[in-house]
């Protein structure tokens, strides 16, 4: 990628990083973090400078752009990207500014274009980036190879999409190849989202992350997800009981007749991004109100039904759903130290038709049920960190394992990340 000479738009001094850094060395990562890490527009500043800009993020699924001209827009923090299908058909990422004068190219969520123009001074870009035409005279000696839109890295993996607006991101392909693995049976491809739903909670996004991260609160609050999902998904967790091991081995035995991958599989610095297949409770099929599927048609290459979930957790911003007959795939976007806002996809076979092979109440009501309730607590432990008498509390290392890996995982990131860019 070319070089933005770009100032950080925070234009903190380093040494409020470093300070950041060093907080975070000493503090331990089985308690909370510190108050201004909740709350603070400083600290959310430098999080998304060396976090959402540096590492992969999740930003979609190539079914969204099936045809060449097909694209989607994202936002992370101040910086407008577009994913595009070019003319070749290869999906790739721009900053989804002008080279003209700034302006932001593409305005919707999501489109087609034979081309990619500015609507301000109409310069026309090929969909591979390259500048086809300067709308005004820009004289003899303009030289239009100089002004490509800018990419950004970009990543597909078994139908995900993944972006970096670092030039030199965080190698994960272990993680890319074995979700490439995982994926293959669901043939995302020759998939849809069938809807998409997107939420804005008044919590700091490492809250979110948190929330979503243990189920040590799921019995007082999730009882429609808690009508197919088992709380655990490891064998070796000190709940899981031996019932659960058996049916854990039969299932198993099922999915290696159809060759479906179901190994637990982790990578990066405590377990960033992990892949583990786990049944759903006995006599459940799908996470619908009444345990059966939710679309009559199977993904992919896929015939037993009885798949169980595929969990999928990428941080710093996705964890997924896999079943037989359907996806359920969330994205988390940090808007302010503050504010969240959480996507949730719901994907199906490409051919799978809407009343009648699936209802779309049907196939959303737990997850949207269950996204409401973890905004109200999300919300509420946010209310409760503003708060003059907070102080970081201790996790439960046998429920909230997950929180502390997700804690380990920041702190660490941050610590690296703040460390090289003083480099």
């Amino acid at each position: 990628m070319a070089n933005l000479n770009i100032i950080p738009s925070t234009m903190l001094p380093i040494n409020k990083q470093e300070q950041i850094a060093d907080c975070l060395k000493h503090h331990p990562i089985s308690y909370s973090l510190p108050q201004p890490f909740y709350t603070e527009q400083e600290n959310f500043d430098i999080e998304m400078e060396q976090i959402f800009q540096k590492e992969w993020l999740f930003v979609g699924l190539t079914c969204e752009i099936p045809r060449k001209g097909n694209y989607i827009t994202q936002e992370v923090g101040n910086n407008p990207v577009t994913i595009v299908r070019d003319q070749n058909g290869e999906v790739k990422a721009f900053h989804n500014v002008c080279r003209h004068r700034g302006s932001k190219l593409c305005l919707s969520k999501k489109g087609k274009a034979a081309k990619l123009v500015c609507t301000y001074h109409q310069w026309i870009y090929e969909l591979d980036g390259e500048l086809l035409h300067a709308g005004t005279d820009m004289g003899d000696d303009f030289d239009k190879s100089k002004f490509s839109l800018h990419p950004v890295n970009c990543r597909t993996a078994g139908g995900y999409i993944f972006i970096s607006l670092s030039d030199n991101p965080t190698n994960i392909d272990g993680f890319f190849d074995d979700l490439t693995d995982y994926l293959e049976p669901y043939d995302l491809e020759n998939a849809k989202v069938a809807v998409e739903k997107t939420i804005v909670e008044d919590a700091n996004w490492k809250l979110v992350i948190e929330n979503n991260r243990e189920c040590y609160h799921c019995n007082g609050s999730h009882p429609e997800l808690l009508g197919s999902l088992l709380e655990w998904d490891d064998t070796e967790d000190p709940r899981a009981s031996d019932e659960f091991r058996a049916q854990v081995a039969r299932k198993q035995a099922l999915w290696d007749a159809e060759n479906i991958p179901y190994k637990h599989v982790s990578h990066g610095h405590a377990m960033r991004n992990r892949i583990v297949r786990m049944p759903l409770k006995e006599g459940t099929l799908a996470m619908t109100v009444d345990g059966k599927l939710a679309s009559k048609k199977l993904m992919g290459r896929i015939k037993n039904p009885d798949l169980g979930s595929m969990r999928i957790l990428h941080l710093p911003n996705s964890w997924n759903h896999a079943q037989s007959d359907h996806i359920v795939a969330f994205q988390v976007k940090p808007i302010g130290p503050r504010l969240t806002e959480v996507t949730t996809k719901w994907i199906v076979h490409k051919d799978a038709v809407e009343g009648v092979d699936y209802d779309l109440d049907r196939l959303t009501y737990v997850w949207d049920e269950t996204n409401k309730q973890d905004r109200t607590l999300a919300e509420n432990n946010q209310r409760g960190i503003n708060s003059m008498a907070y102080q970081p509390g201790p996790y439960s290392t046998t429920y909230e394992y997950g929180v502390v890996n997700f804690i380990d995982w920041f702190t660490h990131t941050m610590q690296q990340n703040i460390a090289s860019s003083g480099q």
